[in-house]
C-alpha cells in the first residue's frame, strides 16, 4: 500500500464536525444581533436627544423675543417656529402661597410657553416675569 492510500486516525478527526460549525455559526449570529440591538437604541437616543434639543432652541429663542412688559397682556400667542408650534400662555401670577403686595409697583405673571414638534414630542416652560402696575 503506498502511504498516499492509507490514513490514520489523525486525519479522521481533522477539521470541524457540523454541530461545530453550526454552533459557531449560531454564536457569531446571536453577537450580530446583539450589536444590532444596540446600535438601533443607540440610534433612537441620538434622534430623541436631537428632537429634544431642537425644541429647547425654539423654546429659548421664543422666551428671548417676548413681548415688552408693558405689551404682554394676560392671554395667550401662538405661532411656528423651526417647524414647531408653540404657544405662549400669560396669565397673573397664583401660587405658591405668596400673597399680591398692593402697594409694589410690580405685578407678577406666570409665562408659560409650549413647543410642540410635528412629532407630536412637546416641551413646556413655565416661568415669572414682573410687569409694572399700571397707575389707576
Amino acid at each position: 500500500m503506498s502511504r498516499a492510500t492509507r490514513s490514520s486516525p489523525d486525519d479522521a478527526r481533522a477539521g470541524f464536525t457540523l454541530i461545530e460549525v453550526l454552533v459557531a455559526i449560531s454564536v457569531v449570529a446571536v453577537s450580530l444581533v446583539a450589536i444590532g440591538s444596540v446600535m438601533a437604541t443607540t440610534s433612537r437616543g441620538v434622534r430623541s436627544l436631537e428632537q429634544h434639543i431642537t425644541l429647547m432652541e425654539s423654546a429659548r429663542t421664543i422666551a428671548n423675543n417676548l413681548p415688552d412688559r408693558a405689551l404682554l397682556a394676560s392671554g395667550s400667542l401662538a405661532g411656528d417656529i423651526y417647524g414647531n408650534r408653540w404657544r405662549i400662555e400669560v396669565s397673573p401670577f397664583v401660587g405658591g402661597g405668596i400673597p399680591v403686595v398692593p402697594d409694589s409697583q410690580w405685578l407678577p405673571q406666570t409665562i408659560r410657553i409650549r413647543v410642540q414638534s410635528p412629532t407630536g414630542a412637546s416641551l413646556g416652560l413655565e416661568t415669572v416675569r414682573l410687569q409694572r402696575r399700571r397707575a389707576e
